[in-house]
């Protein structure tokens, strides 16, 4: 690159750069900078030509990055992220007065726990806070954090290595939850739970769901009836048919109505843990560390 281009460089051309780095794709690179797909393409356009190397190209549905992207990204994303935190420490959120949204990648069925009460602190706090959820995607949890398409995320306990970060928000026992009989007080038993039809929710059309992991732990094998998407489809068949939903209880609470009942699990198996995560760029963004603070504080009240 010339001296000469490289003054005329436009550095949110390197915002462009990082996110179809770490994206490999131009519609989602558009979606997480609200840029239009046009604009992008023009980005990258600018971007080759000053930087005299195709840098990003098309493999099937992907952009791969080419050999000489792939030499030179690490040092670009280390000098943007080292620019992000020297700016950051020119300025303090100030909650009452700062134009602030918020984006959160949270799991479905955690949702509606964290989420409406969040919102609802967020408008007591200031009008100009502004909050939005996006699907969590737990094997890119790292890429939607580095990116800036989420500042936090909300989900089960799992291994994280730096650059992401954790803390426990919440630890849960698993319940029961089935449809009311006429029973007073009805109990389960170890082998009425093994020898029931169960029902499971995942968005995945196979493999173990976060309780199977735990019971198999416990050596304990269950014949799953159906399997469907959300709790509130599980909700609509529990209501109607003699199945099992084995939930975490604040989950199950959530779903409860008069139609439904909560039974403790007839043996013992370790709580579940709820986690929040951050990416460690965003360790002096004042902002995000008051949204940290506010969700910990929230989430004191389930345990």
């Amino acid at each position: 690159m010339t001296d000469k281009k490289l003054q005329k460089l436009d550095l949110n051309l390197l915002r462009v750069f990082e996110s179809l780095y770490y994206e490999r794709n131009m519609s989602r690179t558009a979606e997480s900078l609200y840029l239009t797909p046009s604009a992008v393409s023009h980005a990258v356009k600018r971007l080759r030509d000053a930087l005299q190397d195709p840098l990003f190209e098309r493999q099937s549905n992907k952009m791969a990055p080419t050999s000489a992207c792939l030499r030179i990204a690490p040092q670009i994303l280390e000098n943007l992220n080292s620019l992000r935190k020297s700016l950051q420490q020119f300025s303090d959120f100030d909650p009452l007065n700062a134009e602030q949204q918020f984006t959160i990648a949270v799991h479905d069925a955690l949702e509606p726990l964290y989420i409406p009460p969040l919102f609802q602190a967020l408008a007591d706090t200031s009008s100009n806070l502004g909050l939005a959820c996006i699907k969590l995607e737990r094997q890119q949890m790292q890429r939607q954090l580095g990116s800036g398409q989420a500042d936090l995320a909300i989900d089960v306990a799992m291994p994280m290595q730096s650059p992401v970060n954790h803390c426990r928000l919440a630890a849960d026992r698993f319940v029961v939850l089935k449809k009311k009989t006429t029973k007073t007080k009805e109990t389960l038993t170890r082998q009425n739970y093994v020898c029931a039809r169960h029902l499971t929710v995942s968005n995945r059309p196979t493999g173990r769901v976060i309780e199977d992991i735990t019971l198999q732990q416990q050596s304990i094998n269950r014949k799953v009836a159906i399997r469907c998407q959300s709790y509130h489809t599980a909700k609509a068949i529990l209501k109607d048919q003699d199945f099992l939903l084995t939930v975490p209880e604040l989950i199950g609470r959530s779903l409860l109505d008069d139609d439904l009942q909560i039974l403790p699990l007839p043996f013992d198996v370790p709580p579940i843990e709820i986690h929040l995560y951050w990416h460690e760029n965003s360790a002096n963004d004042s902002a995000i560390n008051w949204l940290k603070a506010k969700i910990m504080q929230l989430s004191e009240s389930y345990g």
